[in-house]
């Protein structure tokens, strides 16, 4: 099985424009024990409704928070996250809501760890049977009569990119809060044991913002002409 990155065409000539964020999301965190304060947000679950957590107040606002607070928090909502789930500081939930205008493909990433698609081309991937497609409803404000119905695809984290391409010295995760400081290889490398056999659509666990496809699905969205982004292949390498 081959792997493709999914990146934005930006070729394509689209004036499509998004300036939006979740309606919810889970505050940035300082950590005691490596002394960082971070905030990722790549990890994201449009399908989640945080409205019956009591204190969803808590949930609207930017900013970081003592790591015991933010495990606190994260207590509340794990019960409402779909299987296969993971938590991160700044993961954002609910529907993408914002203003938007101008000409879209069928495919929309308005950064690199969101993927948005029409309804059309979603219902299109469906009947070709691919695996693991979750389409959810966006509330993103247009300022033009004719308006895509777009959705967002909700992109389970699984895979890892292969320890071969990542620096001999580099330093482990910390042990509380999990940040890691080693940045996105420039020819990354996916390690072949820890990829999914059920999805043709994923995002690497350790690397969020990469969006990865199987061949199956890069090979249906070129036969059905979906255009917006593009497929970069990615190698892989199993554990010798």
């Amino acid at each position: 099985m081959r792997y493709f990155k999914i990146e934005e065409d930006r070729a394509a000539g689209y004036t499509g424009y998004i300036d939006g964020t979740h309606k919810w999301g889970l505050p940035g965190i300082i950590c005691p024990a490596c002394k960082a304060i971070w905030s990722s947000g790549s990890k994201a679950y449009p399908s989640v409704d945080l409205t019956p957590v009591e204190s969803l107040a808590d949930f609207e606002e930017a900013r970081p928070e003592p790591v015991d607070e933010y495990d606190r928090l994260c207590g509340l909502i794990r019960p409402l996250l779909p299987p296969g789930a993971m938590l991160e500081p700044g993961a954002g939930f609910g529907p993408i809501e914002g203003k938007a205008q101008g000409r879209f493909g069928q495919f929309v990433s308005p950064v690199p760890w969101v993927l948005l698609i029409q309804r059309e081309a979603l219902e299109k991937l469906h009947a070709e049977g691919l695996r693991g497609l979750k389409g959810c409803p966006t509330s993103l404000r247009f300022r033009q009569r004719a308006s895509p119905d777009l959705l967002e695809l909700e992109i389970l984290p699984v895979g890892k990119v292969h320890p071969h391409c990542l620096p001999s010295n580099r330093k482990p995760p910390c042990a509380r809060c999990g940040h890691h400081r080693v940045p996105l290889p420039a020819e990354p490398l996916l390690d072949a044991f820890t990829l999914p056999s059920h999805l043709d659509l994923f995002r690497l666990e350790d690397y969020s913002s990469v969006i990865v496809s199987t061949e199956r699905f890069a090979d249906a969205c070129k036969r059905l002409g979906l255009d917006g982004v593009v497929f970069r292949p990615l190698p892989t390498r199993s554990h010798e």
